[in-house]
């Protein structure tokens, strides 16, 4: 069977075509997960940190403390509690940490909950959930598919023979003279 140029844009139409409509999920994920990962600015987006505060009896010890805190209603269980200094007790909470202080009995704390939609599209994107490798790997040869079949399916002036051969260049190049810049 001979291929003619026709031929084999067609088929790299159709191909393009449908990987395309089997990959826009997994796009869609990696793309908003590359967004968040992208603009993380110190905090780990997967994460959601919750700040308050609650007011406590003063000159607390350790049992009071605890017996205190038990007491209270929405907030994260107490693992432990450490001393800091005479005035202050360090509370390590469950998925956070608090500062209680004796003098005037202000608790102010921190919790970190996961986000699990974030969580979990971050860790596919870390490729950190067992058995995605290979996704990972098919969606990645699709992509360079996508790049390779995307250059050959337009013929003449608006095609690769035409001014696509610039746009690819302009492509190529941008890396490149990030590269350099840096």
């Amino acid at each position: 069977m001979k291929w003619s140029s026709k031929a084999v844009r067609k088929w790299l139409r159709i191909i393009h075509r449908d990987l395309g409509y089997v990959m826009v999920g997994i796009t869609i994920i990696y793309g908003i997960s590359g967004y968040l990962l992208n603009h993380m600015d110190g905090t780990d987006p997967s994460y959601e940190t919750i700040e308050g505060s609650i007011q406590l009896a003063s000159g607390l010890d350790k049992a009071g403390l605890t017996k205190a805190w038990s007491l209270q209603n929405d907030v994260p269980e107490m693992k432990r509690i450490l001393p800091i200094d005479e005035e202050h007790y360090r509370l390590m909470l469950d998925g956070g940490i608090g500062v209680y202080q004796s003098t005037n009995g202000e608790v102010v704390y921190e919790e970190h909950r996961k986000n699990p939609f974030i969580y979990f599209i971050n860790k596919l994107h870390y490729n950190k959930v067992g058995g995605w490798t290979i996704m990972g790997d098919i969606f990645a040869f699709s992509l360079i598919f996508f790049a390779l079949s995307g250059l050959f399916m337009v013929k003449g002036k608006k095609g690769l023979a035409g001014r696509g051969k610039w746009y690819l260049l302009l492509g190529l190049a941008i890396p490149i003279i990030y590269l350099f810049l840096m």
